[in-house]
């Protein structure tokens, strides 16, 4: 009854809404506002404002919710862990993903799929300030994001692959037909990037300024298909992950360039949260990602011919 109790009260923090809150839960509103009350005398203290609509937890109740989520994930970690040594692993893997890591996900759950056949996937595009955010209130159980260029706070970390940037362009363009081109050269065409809540862009802004350039695009978006788009119309090139190759591979109007002056790498990576024992959902991920070779197995993308 504890844990429902306290499942209720996780649901009216996301939901902000009673009626909702109830739904999730799929009992009555009575029966939730009835286990919060519980909940309250259970703990001798007052956790939601009473009113004729949701109007907001209590600082305690803040303060529980936070708990909350840490309980209610380690019984269902600890459920999953028990339920290992019966047979085979069950639940919903919960995945967080930068969008500039998704060309490369189904080379980490391909393999984890055919290790655990009864587990579901679930992969949500996410910026790397909302993996960080959903590990935290441990709604994921991984999140694939940028380990180096901004901190990262109460994860583990693992290592998976180096992105580098592609120019990719129309192969009408006066780059079109050479095997590289420099920065400079890039950032002073007409450019489609993401727009500066993605960490993508925020990194190639860093790495812009450290040679004296600004990117100044004509077009900005949140979507990687919204670039895709706009570089396939042919009034546009943009910069790339490489492993967005596979995206445009096959599109003969086409042409990619590797950009230099200099060659710029920058680490992707897993992380969970930094928890021991690690929920088993998070720890069988990390264990199969870290035994696939990314490094090696995208540094074989082809480019568009030349």
């Amino acid at each position: 009854m504890f844990i429902r109790q306290m499942t209720y009260l996780v649901a009216l923090a996301r939901e902000e809404h009673f009626g909702r809150a109830a739904e999730a839960c799929n009992v009555t509103q009575p029966t939730l506002s009835s286990g919060l009350k519980a909940l309250e005398r259970e703990l001798d203290m007052r956790l939601v404002h009473r009113g004729p609509r949701f109007i907001g937890l209590t600082p305690e109740g803040e303060r529980v919710v936070a708990w909350a989520g840490q309980i209610l994930s380690d019984y269902e970690s600890l459920k999953r862990d028990v339920e290992g040594f019966r047979g085979c692993l069950k639940g919903t893997l919960q995945i967080g993903v930068i969008p500039a890591a998704m060309p490369a996900v189904a080379q980490l759950t391909g393999p984890f799929s055919e290790k655990h056949p009864q587990v579901a996937i679930a992969v949500h595009s996410m910026t790397s300030i909302e993996i960080q955010r959903a590990l935290d209130k441990f709604e994921l159980d991984a999140g694939i994001t940028y380990l180096e260029n901004e901190p990262l706070l109460n994860v583990r970390k693992a290592a998976l692959y180096r992105e580098r940037y592609l120019y990719v362009t129309q192969r009408s363009s006066r780059w079109a037909n050479e095997a590289t081109v420099s920065w400079r050269e890039a950032v002073l065409s007409k450019l489609c990037l993401l727009n500066e809540s993605m960490q993508n862009r925020r990194v190639l802004n860093n790495l812009a300024a450290s040679m004296d350039l600004e990117l100044a695009p004509t077009v900005t978006t949140n979507s990687f298909l919204s670039v895709c788009s706009h570089v396939c119309s042919g009034k546009w090139s943009s910069i790339i992950p490489h492993t967005f190759a596979y995206i445009f591979a096959g599109c003969e109007e086409l042409a990619m360039l590797d950009l230099v002056d200099p060659v710029h790498v920058q680490t992707i990576g897993m992380v969970v949260t930094d928890r021991d024992p690690l929920p088993p959902l998070a720890r069988a991920f990390m264990t199969s990602a870290t035994r696939q070779n990314l490094e090696l197995n995208l540094a074989s993308v082809p480019l568009l011919p030349a």
